[in-house]
C-alpha cells in the first residue's frame, strides 16, 4: 500500500513549549567578570573623554563642576556597559551583523543615557531633600516626583550634550566592534546568492 502522506525533509519541528532558544539566549547573554570590568572601564573612559571634550568645546571648561560632571558620566557609562552587553547578546543572538550593530547601538545609547540620568536624578534629589516635607507624606511624595521629573528633564536638555560630538563616534565604534565580534549564524549552503 502506498503512503500518501509526504514526509518532511529536514529537522523535526520543535514543540510550542520548547524553551531551548530562550535557554541558549540566556547562556549567550552571560558575560565574564574580566570582560565586564574591562569593558566598563573602557566605555566609562570613552564617555568621560567625550564629556570633557564637550565641556572644552562649549565653554572652555570654565565650570566649577568639570570633574564632578566627568565622574558622573564615567560612572553612568561604566554601570551601563555590563547591562548593555548582556542585553545586546540576548537580543542579537543568532542575528546577522547588521542587526547586531543596530542592537548594540540602541542598547549602549539607552543604558548609558538612562543610567547616567538616573544617577543625576539621585544626586539632584539628595541636594533638594533638605527643603522637602516630612518623609512619606503626600507633600513629600509630590515633591519627590516633581524633583526627580525635573532632574530627568534637566539632564535631557543639558546633560545629553555631554555626549556630543565624540560620544557618537565612540558609540559607533563600540557598536561596530561588538557587531564584528558577534558570532552570527552560518549562511545556508544553497545555490541562491542573497
Amino acid at each position: 500500500m502506498n503512503n500518501l502522506v509526504k514526509r518532511r525533509k529536514g529537522p523535526a519541528p520543535r514543540p510550542a513549549n520548547d524553551n531551548s532558544n530562550l535557554r541558549d539566549r540566556l547562556c549567550a547573554a552571560r558575560i565574564g567578570w574580566r570582560e565586564g570590568i574591562s569593558g566598563a572601564l573602557g566605555w566609562g573612559a570613552a564617555m568621560a573623554i567625550s564629556a570633557q571634550a564637550s565641556l572644552w568645546l562649549s565653554m572652555a571648561a570654565l565650570t566649577s563642576h568639570y570633574w564632578s560632571l566627568t565622574a558622573l558620566v564615567f560612572a553612568g557609562a561604566a554601570c551601563a556597559w555590563p547591562l548593555s552587553l548582556a542585553l545586546f547578546r540576548f537580543i542579537a543572538f543568532r542575528r546577522r551583523r547588521e542587526a547586531a550593530f543596530a542592537v548594540a547601538f540602541l542598547c549602549l545609547t539607552l543604558f548609558t543615557i538612562g543610567l547616567t540620568s538616573a544617577m543625576f536624578a539621585v544626586i539632584y534629589r539628595a541636594f533638594y531633600a533638605q527643603w522637602h516635607g516630612d518623609p512619606f507624606t503626600k507633600l513629600w511624595l509630590a515633591q519627590f516626583v516633581f524633583t526627580v521629573a525635573s532632574a530627568l528633564y534637566q539632564f535631557a536638555v543639558q546633560g545629553v550634550r555631554l555626549y556630543l560630538p565624540l560620544g557618537v563616534v565612540f558609540l559607533g565604534l563600540a557598536s561596530y566592534g561588538l557587531a564584528w565580534a558577534h558570532s552570527h549564524p552560518k549562511q545556508p549552503k544553497s545555490g541562491v546568492i542573497s
